[in-house]
């Protein structure tokens, strides 16, 4: 657990602390199922036993060229639920995968380091990495702490391009406040393979005491522009699959696996739809 942001007194109360360390895991595991909550975009609900995932998205803008590519933002959502109200396990893995038809490329594009953005305020973070910056998003979670009813919380996500091991990673930074100011960092490795989808994100979590709390939300939108070379670049960009003579295409849009620490995984899957420019 690290914290950012005014002094701690000297002599702080080992509850206080004790709480803080439980509730930067919890609040950690509010990243990732790794997305953006969208107003009015299509979603897949996916279940188990009780237990309820609502993977959404969108890519924009719709309007692709039929060859080549064009710069795109990519929206992911995620809100986990029960259906009988009870209390979620907690979430600890997350895998998403981009139709092949996408594509990323940080070629030339700046890379954070770990030690530059935590411990770290999410200002504090923007400032020292901002020229890697590919993505912004947010997360929710349901604190439970002892002898209280459990209350929302929530926090500001942003997205870093880095490198760990010489492999390309997004770093996710977390930054929360309430109860107290906390900061974490999600590693999603970058993974590409063959098949329908070509890109794939990944992260593990930590593992959190479900009385501590659970992941209710979480966001993250995926966009950057850029030059390198002086040519201009973009971090993601896509194309639209028509066939010749046919200006609108479906398309298998994005896939997800949602692991939790009870054994279960939950998978969803998008379909959308794209226009020829």
């Amino acid at each position: 657990m690290k914290r950012t942001g005014a002094k701690r007194p000297m002599h702080e109360p080992k509850a206080s602390v004790g709480v803080a360390k439980r509730l930067s895991a919890a609040i950690v595991a509010a990243l990732l199922v790794a997305s953006v909550s969208v107003a009015g975009s299509l979603a897949d609900t996916t279940q188990q036993g009780t237990l309820r995932v609502k993977f959404g998205g969108h890519l924009s803008p719709t309007r692709l060229p039929r060859t080549g590519l064009a710069p795109v933002a990519v929206a992911l959502s995620g809100d986990i639920t029960t259906t009988d109200h009870s209390t979620p396990p907690q979430l600890s893995t997350i895998t998403m995968a981009i139709n092949r038809h996408g594509r990323l490329n940080p070629t030339g594009l700046p890379r954070c380091h770990y030690h530059q953005i935590q411990p770290a305020s999410t200002g504090e973070a923007h400032a020292a990495c901002a020229d890697a910056l590919v993505g912004t998003g947010s997360f929710r979670a349901n604190v439970a702490l002892p002898d209280q009813s459990p209350f929302p919380s929530d926090g500001k996500v942003l997205a870093f391009n880095g490198v760990l091991h010489g492999h390309p990673v997004i770093y996710a930074h977390i930054y929360g406040t309430v109860p107290v100011p906390i900061s974490q960092l999600i590693t999603f490795r970058i993974h590409r393979i063959e098949g329908t989808y070509r890109v794939v994100l990944s992260a593990q979590l930590p593992q959190v005491a479900a009385e501590w709390g659970y992941v209710s939300g979480l966001s993250l939108t995926l966009k950057r522009t850029y030059r390198y070379k002086g040519q201009p670049r973009s971090y993601l960009s896509a194309g639209c699959p028509a066939p010749q003579g046919i200006n609108v295409a479906n398309y298998p849009f994005a896939r997800a696996s949602f692991g939790f620490d009870d054994g279960r995984t939950l998978h969803s899957r998008l379909t959308r739809t794209c226009k020829v420019r």
